[in-house]
């Protein structure tokens, strides 16, 4: 029998205290009935003893502590999961907002669902193609992996949300493809532009989505990426579908952390950021990958904006420490109109080099991204020895490796929010960009890909030397 208590003690902003309370656990359930007999939702914080500590969904307003009524219901928060999700839209804790049908769960699980085995993990190697040369063709994203994108303020990365969310496949296979996003945090503003951009482009129809507004409340920001990825595990494990989690944006999430550590006065962390923050993002992080045992796979991509565009920021500090590499988008490039503005020397995928080659993309990858990458640095420097030293003061060599960077910014990174690139068409943009070098400087390429593909992908052969 469900026991209802009329023992609150108090509330102080998200939390309320209710005294004389008997056999509850830690993250349990609770229900708060109004006088008016409206219902609102809390989840335990903690326990001492009789007393216990909720933490408040919805705000206090209108909350009389006499006369409101508690009941806790044995379970932590659940998601009722169905395969109708995809095509829906829901908020912060799990209840459509698209005006359909109500959902009827085939099961219901605890959004904190349970961290994969590390023996059972299978290694990510599969290419996923998102259709941004920045990222295909250099910082390779691959199934199960964990890679972020470290944004701005102001930096469009609502916008490569969206593209990604819109573009990506898994190449090579028949595989179900399945996206789950989640927005935390986020303006009306954004949440139309989401929500109509996939319904327009067709991405809705593979699309799980998840919605909460900035005014909603705090407990409510914790809890949708936790919702989000059990509905991608669900899709991931028991369905086997391939699965992207796009969650955007941590940073609001690390936020509302924040405001309930202090509001339970816990002692603060590095710029008040609660001390066991680097777990909690680990529990989200961790629930990526693929298992041995089933042909599903969650690969994660968490968008968050850093603090005062530092890196050192503890939000991308530990996210670094947890993830495969970083998306990082430079204002320098937006300022300039490319889009994306993907910064890509400091950008970098720890497993790009799993996820290439012949059988997953193509057997020329791995030359030319690491060509690439080499020429652009080059020709950055070269550029900041013209700033300093005038033009005049190159050599030929360096002049040309600085004309190699503007154009591969204007070329390679530059594509826009609505132009999809094939993998191949994203190799053969950087075999024309290379053919401004002689053969004698393309060092990091094997001379039988380099004489297959120099002049086969080119489209100026009298100019080879």
């Amino acid at each position: 029998m469900i026991r209802e208590y009329r023992t609150i003690e108090e509330v102080a902003g998200p939390l309320m205290l209710i005294r004389q309370v008997e056999g509850v656990k830690y993250d349990e359930l609770g229900e708060i009935e109004l006088e008016d007999g409206s219902i609102r939702r809390c989840r335990v914080l903690e326990v001492n003893g009789s007393n216990v500590l909720v933490q408040l969904f919805e705000n206090a307003a209108g909350l009389n502590l006499s006369s409101s009524k508690v009941r806790f219901t044995g379970h932590g928060v659940q998601l009722g999961v169905s395969g109708e999700m995809l095509g829906r839209v829901f908020n912060g804790m799990g209840m459509p907002i698209d005006n359909g049908p109500r959902l009827i769960p085939e099961k219901m699980l605890d959004i904190n669902g349970t961290p994969i085995n590390p023996a059972a993990r299978n290694y990510p190697s599969e290419f996923i193609q998102t259709g941004i040369s920045t990222i295909d063709g250099l910082n390779t994203l691959v199934r199960g992996q964990k890679l972020p994108i470290f944004s701005a303020a102001g930096l469009p990365h609502a916008e490569l949300a969206a593209q990604i969310a819109r573009q990506a496949r898994v190449r090579g296979t028949d595989d179900k493809f399945a996206v789950v996003f989640a927005a935390v945090g986020i303006t009306f503003e954004e949440a139309d532009f989401f929500i109509s951009d996939f319904k327009k482009t067709g991405a809705l129809d593979r699309t799980v989505l998840f919605i909460n507004l900035a005014s909603d409340s705090a407990i409510e920001r914790i809890t949708t990426p936790r919702m989000a990825l059990t509905a991608a595990e669900y899709l991931a494990f028991e369905k086997e579908m391939h699965v992207l989690v796009i969650i955007t944006d941590i940073t609001n999430y690390a936020e509302a952390l924040r405001e309930v550590s202090a509001a339970r006065k816990e002692v603060p962390g590095r710029r008040g950021y609660p001390g066991n923050l680097y777990t909690d993002l680990a529990t989200m992080y961790e629930r990526a990958g693929r298992r041995l045992d089933c042909g599903g796979s969650i690969t994660m991509i968490p968008i968050l904006t850093m603090p005062e565009e530092d890196k050192t920021h503890p939000i991308p500090d530990l996210t670094g420490y947890i993830t495969e590499g970083q998306i990082i988008l430079s204002r320098e490039m937006y300022k300039k109109g490319y889009l994306p503005p993907v910064d890509v020397l400091p950008s970098l995928s720890r497993l790009k080099d799993k996820g290439v080659g012949a059988g997953k993309t193509r057997e020329d990858h791995s030359g030319v991204m690491n060509q690439l990458f080499s020429s652009y640095a080059r020709g950055k420097e070269a550029k900041e020895l013209m700033v300093v030293l005038g033009e005049s003061a190159l050599t030929p060599m360096e002049r040309l490796y600085a004309k190699f960077s503007d154009e591969f910014e204007k070329q390679y990174i530059n594509q826009g929010f609505h132009e999809n690139r094939s993998i191949e068409e994203t190799l053969d943009i950087g075999w024309r960009l290379l053919k401004i070098f002689p053969k004698s400087e393309l060092k990091r390429i094997k001379p039988d890909i380099l004489a297959k593909y120099r002049n086969e992908k080119t489209e100026d052969p009298a100019s080879d030397k």
